[in-house]
Formats: C-alpha cells, structure tokens, sequence
C-alpha cells in the first residue's frame, strides 16, 4: 500500500478525498488496538482473582459509569469481553482502510487490478455501506431500550451497559465512512485509468 505522503502528492482529488476520509475512520482503530494490553491485564486479574477466591476486588465512595460502586471478578471477567468487542467493532475501519479484511472470493486475487476496483465500488455501495447504515441505525433503539430499563448485569458486574452498546454505531458509522472513502478513492483510480487509456488511444 502506498503512502498517504504518495498518494496526496500523485493522485486527484476524488483518490486525496477518499484516502483522508478512511484515514480518519481508521483512527480510533488504531487507539482501540492498544486495548489488548488492558485486556492481558484483566485477564490475569481474573485469574489471580479466582486463585484467591476474591469477589469484591475494590471499592469506592461514589458511583462510576460503567462500574458502579465496586469492582467485581464477575465485572472484570465481563470486561474483557466489552473490552474485546469495542476493539472489533472499532477495528472494522481500520481493516478495510489498510485492506487487511479477509475477502472469501478466491478470484479476486487473480483479476486485474481494474477489476478488483469496480468489485470493490460495487460491493461497497450495494452491501457494505447500506448495511452499516441499517445497523447503525437500528441500534439505536438497542441502546435507547438499555438507558431507560437500567439494564446491568445479573450477576454483580458491570452496570450501565448501554454505554457499551453505544460502541455498536459507533463502530458502523466508522465502517461506513471508511467504505466511503474506498467508493471514492475506487471511483478516482477508474477516472485516471479511463483518462490515461484515451490518452494512449489519442
């Protein structure tokens, strides 16, 4: 993959526009790569918290979004699992702007590179991107219902979980505007092959 320095100084304005937009999707992937490191932490946390038959790991004064009045082996079991699933769903455009996703059509690697590009457009403005908004925008129901019913856990873990489902639309909306910036950078890299073959033929 060419560098974003490459692509701003070679490409039109259709391919900058496009390459600026995935880049700043792609941003909170990369911050929420670094996740993996708190999740080691509360995995052996968990670990050594079974191994001393801890429940109540801390507590504090106040209420804390998210933790509520205390930190329990059941909560820091559950965060491992919301910190794991704010790291995908964040790192959906991270994959797509780095074209690092797993694609399952085996001949796509054996088009032209023309054609990988209007398979790209097409998959994108057919699929990717009105699912992202279908998602995004359906989730916020999912969202709105945990807010008002209070929904936590059963088991003494975490509370307030709709802030974790906020992370659903979040992370679509994210996808979506890194699906946008490939349509677009697709549909600059078309516009110059289009323009360089009339070149040849005149």
């Amino acid at each position: 993959m060419e560098s974003g320095r490459e692509i701003l100084k070679q490409y039109n304005v259709l391919v900058r526009a496009g390459y600026a937009l995935a880049s700043a999707s792609a941003w909170p992937g990369r911050v929420a790569a670094w996740l993996i490191l708190i999740i080691i932490v509360t995995v052996l946390g968990a670990v050594l918290g079974g191994l001393y038959r801890m429940n109540v790991i801390i507590e504090w004064g106040g209420s804390i979004p998210l933790f509520g009045e205390h930190l329990t082996l059941t909560g820091v079991t559950e965060l491992q699992w919301h910190l794991f699933g704010v790291m995908v769903m964040l790192g959906g455009a991270y994959a797509v702007f780095t074209d690092r996703h797993i694609r399952v059509d085996f001949l796509y690697s054996r088009l032209p590179t023309h054609w990988q590009r209007i398979i790209d457009l097409v998959g994108d403005l057919v699929f990717l991107i009105p699912f992202c908004i279908f998602v995004a925008w359906l989730s916020q129901n999912f969202i709105h219902i945990a807010y008002i019913s209070g929904e936590k856990s059963d088991y003494g873990g975490l509370v307030d979980r709709y802030l974790i489902k906020t992370i659903i639309p979040i992370g679509f909306t994210t996808l979506g505007i890194a699906a946008v910036g490939r349509v677009l950078g697709n549909l600059g890299m078309l516009w110059e092959s289009i323009g360089k073959a009339k070149g040849d033929k005149a």
